[in-house]
């Protein structure tokens, strides 16, 4: 049983419950498919309530931290960075590959976080220096990156803004913090994307870390050390494992 404390357990009741509606929004896409401004309306007040409710859930807990969504400018004190629909265009077809995602900054750091998909009840979560976990019915599951070595055989996780050489591996599922639950799973082997909110890739970013990965920036030139603060302004993003790191880095800077 993994180490929850007071604070992350705040955040994991408060995905749970913001999730449950948009659950039941998401069961009723189906049956919308035929109307497309129909269905697309029907998301976007989707959306609009569930980042009503997280705001209204997050400053009832902890008052003395601000709510910040997307690529909303940060301020100074502690705050809460919000994705409220990570993969908005696979719940808007109806695909149950898309997330809440929530990360606590404090100071410049990313403390805490957590990424849950509503739709599988997947619930993805780590705090610094603690580790990460995969909530589970009685135990929680420890993350570990994967120990693939070789790049042959590695997958990879993009988004559409990136192209990846033929001779890789790539998935591209539309959610790029599920994308970094998985690489923390070791389910894939590294993610790579641009262009993205810090809102969307802070709280995979400390899973990643927390499981054994490292985090750089796309276009970084030293990687010996990772810089979140960079990768959080660009919002371009290597994920990887331990072993697959510099390959992967070399094959995006060529």
């Amino acid at each position: 049983m993994s180490y929850v404390s007071a604070n992350l357990n705040f955040l994991l009741n408060t995905v749970k419950k913001i999730g449950t509606p948009l659950s039941r929004d998401f069961s009723e896409i189906e049956q919308l498919q035929t109307s497309v401004k129909g269905h697309k309306e029907f998301v976007a007040a989707a959306k609009e309530r569930a980042a009503k409710n997280i705001r209204m859930e997050l400053q009832k807990g902890r008052p003395n931290y601000a709510v910040v969504f997307d690529d909303q400018k940060q301020p100074d004190a502690p705050f809460f960075l919000v994705s409220v629909l990570d993969g908005i265009t696979n719940f808007i077809h109806g695909i149950p590959c898309f997330s809440i995602s929530i990360a606590v900054v404090e100071k410049g750091q990313i403390t805490a976080g957590v990424i849950y998909n509503p739709a599988t009840s997947d619930l993805y979560f780590a705090e610094k220096g603690q580790g990460a976990f995969k909530e589970g019915f009685r135990n929680h599951e420890r993350l570990r990156v994967s120990a693939r070595k070789d790049l042959a055989e590695a997958l990879i996780g993009r988004n559409k803004e990136m192209v990846l050489p033929m001779a890789v591996e790539e998935r591209l599922s539309g959610c790029v913090s599920l994308d970094l639950a998985l690489v923390a799973s070791g389910r894939l082997d590294a993610s790579v994307s641009k262009g993205n909110a810090p809102a969307v890739i802070a709280a995979g970013m400390l899973l990643v870390k927390e499981a054994g990965g490292y985090v750089y920036e796309l276009n970084q030139k030293d990687i010996r050390t990772d810089n979140l603060s960079a990768v959080l302004a660009s919002g371009n993003i290597i994920a990887v494992n331990a072993d697959l790191g510099k390959k992967i880095h070399e094959l995006m800077n060529k």
